[in-house]
């Protein structure tokens, strides 16, 4: 196709105009170690709602002025059979409570439960006053604040949903923003945006807020994933790409997500653990002053001038000398050449790219 065609040969061009960098100079080598380090707060946000919606031991609360006898107090809630590893054990009851009329009656009267009182046969009744939530693990999740059990457990996987129905969005405007504005200013916009958002979360006072947010949450993280993805691809050279596109990201990501579990033990409560994201976010904003728009991107919006001083920004930093004119092919090309915005549909424009894309999104169906 002669639009493949023509940025086919535009990218040859490039990497041809910038071979005098080298692969592997100091500016190559900062930009790598930058961009993979911007990586860690996306690994450290992927999987927190494992830690941040964790649901403690929980049971009924019983209130503090009843006036029950002990023995009628230990035994307020039902055994249920738990069918799991240890046989079929009896343990209390998460959802509901004997029925406290008929509780307190039994108590007044001095009767016994078990002895005098055939537990089976007493009314039972849902958790009116709430629950109590073990904080042996967690001080506090966000399933212990708003009380997301029993009849109100959906909320706790639909609240994951939101947070990938975020990264799904996110996944189609990313693009479309980073082409429009650029790769640096979206990157870091959404950067900053997490921290912001991650800091209202902190104050949530409802479920829903927090949902709200939570959404927001995944489509920025995935945004400035996927543009620092892209950053790196269009600032770096083909055999430093590949590096950076397999084992730098992931090895860094992973990182992320080999601090989580270490921040969580350290902070109990959800809401430190999210000041902790918070933070994160913010180590990385100052990176702006020393990552570079993508010279690429600055070329397709006829920038020229930014884009070669940008290069030879980086050839001072490599030590070698520039040439006087560096894309001296691209400046002829562009006066012949008509500029067209790509948008998602090129994706399945050219028979080649249409297979690739197929099998990319085989790939991620499958993983998921």
């Amino acid at each position: 196709m002669p639009g493949v065609t023509s940025e086919a040969s535009r990218n040859a061009d490039y990497e041809t105009a910038t071979s005098f960098l080298g692969e592997w100079g100091r500016f190559q080598q900062r930009v790598f170690i930058l961009l993979c380090l911007s990586f860690i707060p996306n690994g450290l946000t992927a999987l927190s709602m494992v830690f941040l919606a964790d649901t403690p031991g929980h049971r009924c609360i019983l209130p503090a002025h009843l006036n029950l006898s002990a023995a009628w107090w230990n035994s307020s809630i039902p055994l249920e059979e738990v069918d799991d590893n240890r046989g079929g054990a009896l343990v209390p009851s998460k959802c509901s409570r004997y029925k406290l009329e008929h509780v307190l009656n039994y108590s007044e009267r001095g009767l016994l439960p078990g002895v005098d009182v055939n537990l089976s046969n007493v009314p039972k009744e849902g958790c009116l006053d709430g629950w109590a939530f073990d904080q042996s693990v967690y001080t506090s999740t966000i399933v212990s604040e708003w009380n997301l059990v029993c009849g109100e457990s959906w909320k706790k996987p639909l609240t994951s949903s939101m947070y990938f129905g975020g990264v799904l969005a996110g996944s189609f405007v990313s693009g479309q923003l980073s082409d429009r504005f650029g790769r640096k200013i979206v990157m870091f916009a959404t950067i900053a945006l997490q921290a912001v958002t991650t800091l209202i979360q902190i104050f949530c006072s409802s479920w829903i807020m927090f949902v709200i947010l939570y959404f927001l949450l995944g489509l920025e993280q995935i945004s400035n994933y996927l543009v620092a993805f892209v950053l790196g691809a269009e600032i770096l050279g083909p055999q430093v790409r590949t590096l950076f596109a397999t084992a730098g990201v992931c090895l860094f990501f992973a990182v992320g997500y080999m601090l989580l579990p270490l921040l969580a033990f350290f902070m109990r409560d959800w809401r430190l653990l999210q000041v902790s994201f918070m933070v994160a976010g913010c180590i990385c904003l100052p990176l702006f002053w020393f990552i570079p728009e993508s010279p690429r991107w600055l070329l397709s919006q006829g920038r020229i001038e930014e884009a070669e001083a940008i290069i030879r920004k980086a050839a001072k930093i490599n030590k070698i000398e520039p040439p006087a004119v560096i894309f001296r092919t691209l400046k002829n090309g562009d006066k012949t050449q008509e500029k067209r915005i790509h948008n998602i549909c090129d994706l399945l424009r050219s028979p080649n790219i249409r297979w690739l894309s197929f099998t990319l999104w085989l790939v991620c169906w499958t993983e998921h």
